[in-house]
């Protein structure tokens, strides 16, 4: 399958690179610069110059029969909406974004740790919350995880529905590397098209 990874470059998106490599995906891997892609190059690995303020870089090399798996990150409000916009854009074939528990469709679940997240997150969580919705609404799954680890991925892990996700600890983690493989199966199986989903480990 061929797939498109935005923020290759993070520690949560070179995972996703690594592991669709391992599956024998054929890999985009986008990042402002490309050379901080930490996967050795592959003949099924292709790194790109990409950024989600410049529209036209991510039109570039996605298209109709891509696959993107999204693990922007934000640093400030407004790029996850750009990242967003500028992907579906780009007109995929499907997303899957990583978004986080506790924010927007998430957040009752979650409960009073909602509150304290919110206000970690400052204008950020609007932006959050806005990117979601548009992925959501064009079809896409977004994954809500909990804390990341760099820890290995768990042995017992298993994705759910919204709906049938237990109350999260907000002290317990769950690693990158279980998220990458819980998106990964979603890009392989689609089972939450236009829904929020969540990774455990357990």
């Amino acid at each position: 399958m061929k797939l498109t990874v935005l923020a290759a470059s993070g520690r949560t998106g070179s995972e996703l690179v690594r592991q669709a490599l391992r599956r024998g995906h054929t890999v985009t891997a986008i990042a402002r610069d490309p050379a901080r892609i930490d996967v050795p190059d592959s003949v099924s690995l292709t790194k790109v110059a990409g950024d989600v303020d410049d529209a036209g870089s991510i039109a570039a090399v996605i298209d109709s029969g891509s696959v993107v798996l999204s693990a922007l990150g934000t640093d400030r409000a407004g790029i996850l909406t750009a990242g967003a916009e500028a992907v579906l854009a780009a007109g995929p074939r499907r997303v899957i974004w990583l978004g986080a528990y506790g924010t927007g469709r998430s957040a009752p679940a979650a409960g009073d740790a909602a509150q304290g997240l919110g206000a970690m997150l400052g204008d950020r969580l609007a932006d959050k919350v806005s990117a979601d919705g548009s992925v959501l609404a064009a079809g896409g799954t977004v994954f809500h995880a909990g804390l990341l680890s760099d820890e290995p991925e768990s042995p017992h892990r298993r994705t759910v529905g919204l709906a049938d996700a237990p109350a999260l600890d907000f002290s317990a983690k769950i690693s990158r590397a279980t998220v990458a493989a819980a998106m990964l199966d979603e890009a392989e199986m689609p089972r939450f098209g236009g829904t929020v989903a969540v990774p455990l480990s357990a």
